[in-house]
């Protein structure tokens, strides 16, 4: 056996080990970081104030939040660094838009209350799995 066969063994070994004893948040993580790199995106924590960025994740949480003046719908897009929240104004609900779902946006980072948020972002759903 080669010394670079040997290598490849204790590789997959090592990465069946860690699927096996990693948590499933630990695996969801890392498959959201993977798919972000494919997609092209920015990993939500590198990210800054002012910056424009193309972001990928799964959107995590979606809240309607009725303002005294303007309605609003929130989600929380998590692509397995850190969370951006999603702010669309003047909106009560948009079809696609629920826990679980794929998400590419595109937008500026703007910061509210010590979180990254992005408001009334460009967003192209992923397929429904």
């Amino acid at each position: 056996m080669s010394t670079d066969d040997a290598r490849s063994r204790h590789k997959g070994l090592r990465g069946m080990l860690h699927r096996l004893t990693a948590t499933d948040s630990e695996l969801e993580s890392e498959e959201l970081r993977r798919d972000t790199e494919l997609a092209g995106c920015v990993c939500a924590d590198t990210v800054h104030r002012g910056d424009l960025v193309n972001v990928s994740g799964r959107l995590r949480t979606v809240v309607y939040t009725p303002r005294t003046n303007l309605p609003t719908l929130e989600a929380d897009l998590y692509d397995g660094t850190d969370l951006i929240t999603l702010v669309f104004l003047g909106r009560r609900h948009i079809n696609g838009i629920e826990p679980g779902r794929g998400l590419n946006v595109r937008g500026r980072v703007a910061v509210r209350d010590g979180r990254k948020v992005i408001y009334n972002p460009y967003y192209e759903l992923e397929a429904a799995a």
